[in-house]
């Protein structure tokens, strides 16, 4: 790169990174917006300033995609932000559905070095509170075997793995209804055309939306 890796540009990679995850191909310009909360015209200039570093490439209506480069600074800031939500809820204390705010402002302060030493310390955490993946230190992600939720069927048991979307008010949601990794869950209904899932959770019947349920992953017991 021709400039240094600012924070700014450590966000956009980062998020680049979840939309690439959850879609399974590109970044939508438009989820970019939505995910980062900035203005059109400041994603386009900055895809366009990122495409020229050689971090991203940009197909015209189809969506942006990180280059290996860009892929390897993406996945460092992950590993960074996982490790400060497991410093924050292990040692701070923080409330595990606002981790994940926190972290996104402490994750651009930890150097390499500090980084090693934080992990150490948590005793090298596999995954961050919300089940998801920490990146090892040569960037390889260890995924645990899941899948949606919404891929299940009625009266199949599954025990939750993952929660891919970490806004604070979906955590607070889902904790509040006991919906955490390990939680043992049990389908009871599907409606059809996507409408909602009902599931069993320690013994209670709950709705919840598809498009919440796709972002629960769970494996199948």
């Amino acid at each position: 790169m021709s400039e240094k890796v600012t924070a700014a540009i450590e966000e956009y990679l980062e998020g680049i990174y979840r939309l690439q995850e959850r879609s399974g191909g590109a970044a939508r310009t438009g989820d970019i917006v939505k995910l980062l909360q900035v203005a059109p015209g400041t994603v386009t200039n900055t895809v366009e300033r990122l495409e020229k570093e050689g971090l991203v490439t940009h197909a015209p209506y189809k969506g942006v995609k990180l280059t290996k480069k860009g892929r390897k600074i993406a996945i460092d800031v992950i590993r960074r932000h996982r490790l400060s939500e497991r410093l924050l809820t292990e040692i701070l204390r923080v409330k595990w559905s606002e981790a994940h705010q926190i972290a996104c402002r402490l994750e651009h302060s930890f150097t390499g070095d500090l980084v090693k030493k934080l992990e150490k310390a948590l005793r090298h955490p596999k995954t961050c509170p919300h089940g998801n993946p920490i990146p090892t230190q040569c960037g390889g992600i260890i995924e645990q075997k899941s899948e949606p939720l919404t891929n299940l069927k009625p009266k199949e048991k599954s025990a939750l793995v993952k929660i891919t979307d970490e806004k604070q008010e979906i955590l607070d949601y889902l904790n509040n209804l006991g919906l955490l990794p390990e939680a043992l869950l049990e389908v009871v209904e599907k409606a059809p055309f996507n409408g909602p899932i009902t599931v069993k959770i320690n013994g209670k019947k709950q709705a919840l939306s598809f498009e919440l349920a796709s972002i629960i992953y769970v494996r199948k017991n």
